[in-house]
């Protein structure tokens, strides 16, 4: 198999002795890589996006010392929990005092604030790939297209330079050509004598 000047690669002839190509595909594979790397950003984004949510939503209740008995508290500090585990006890967490009628602690928890700012950079860095990705798929996109247009021109330069070198066919009569013109009547006979 050889590549010629075009891009495409041939393979062989047909049954005709007419030259054959393969189309471009050369890229599929990373395409496809992309688009999966591309899954996962998105992926590890969403995440991200959610993290924060609890751990804001944490902070605020936590913040204003809300009743733990409530379940919409109970359920954020548990997933804050889990968000959290990385960065427990980097920072003494703030006692603000008991709260009014909840007899509950409020706490400013800067360990909170600090993993804000991890997953928020966490985030950027996804975003960032995520695009870097999406500009690479669009030119492995455009190159596919390039070779493809190419392939199409190589075949459509095969087929013209076959044409031309076609033998001439038995009619040289041009396909746009005037139909004939109708024979001339032929001239009336003549009386003898004349």
């Amino acid at each position: 198999m050889t590549t010629n000047e075009y891009g495409t690669s041939q393979y062989g002839n047909d049954r005709y002795g007419n030259t054959q190509y393969d189309p471009p595909d050369q890229h599929q594979a990373m395409r496809y890589v992309a688009l999966g790397a591309r899954f996962v950003g998105y992926l590890v984004y969403f995440y991200v996006i959610v993290v924060e949510i609890f751990l804001f939503l944490g902070f605020i209740l936590l913040l204003f010392g809300a009743n733990t008995s409530a379940g919409f508290v109970e359920w954020v500090y548990r997933n804050l929990d889990r968000a959290m585990n990385p960065f427990r006890g980097i920072f003494t967490p703030i006692e603000l005092g008991m709260t009014g009628g909840n007899e509950v602690e409020s706490v400013f928890d800067t360990s909170i604030l600090f993993a804000m700012i991890i997953y928020a950079i966490l985030g950027i860095a996804a975003h960032a790939a995520i695009h870097w990705l999406t500009v690479r798929i669009r030119r492995i996109e455009r190159t596919q297209h390039d070779e493809q247009l190419r392939y199409e021109n190589q075949l459509l330069r095969d087929q013209l330079a076959r044409t031309a070198h076609a033998p001439a066919t038995a009619d040289p009569t041009p396909v746009n050509a005037p139909p004939p013109a109708p024979p001339a009547p032929p001239d009336p006979p003549r009386p003898p004598g004349n």
